[in-house]
């Protein structure tokens, strides 16, 4: 995993567990690595994973079973993509219209690019 400066490390490795939630790679119930073997696999501190950890426990995205470990929790891909969504129409799309506007991207365009995705996803 590369880091980017845009967001705080334990935010990008958060970003990561949730996306490999919503592909597939975690299932709900599926076990995380413990603090120790992910800061170690990621090489960072492992209070960055804690830190990691406890944000996404306070989302309710995995749960720690005392003892045995972090687990996906019941709910989390439904919670992540109501969490990215609403980022996304917050944050993502506004700055998305402000540089077609900028550009002068045509409707016409961008319907066009639209339909190409559309017959290559259906391909």
């Amino acid at each position: 995993m590369e880091f980017k400066s845009s967001k705080g490390i334990f935010q990008q490795i958060a970003d990561n567990i949730c996306d490999k939630i919503l592909s597939g790679k975690l299932a709900v119930g599926d076990k995380i690595p413990s603090v120790r073997e992910h800061a170690a696999e990621l090489g960072v501190n492992h209070n960055t994973i804690m830190r990691t950890y406890s944000e996404l426990q306070r989302d309710n995205i995995i749960s720690n079973k005392r003892g045995v470990g972090y687990f996906v929790s019941e709910n989390a891909p439904e919670k992540i993509i109501q969490v990215r969504k609403h980022e996304f129409f917050e944050l993502t799309l506004p700055e998305i219209i402000k540089q077609i506007d900028l550009l002068k991207i045509k409707a016409s365009d961008m319907q066009e690019l639209i339909t190409k995705l559309n017959e290559n996803e259906n391909k």
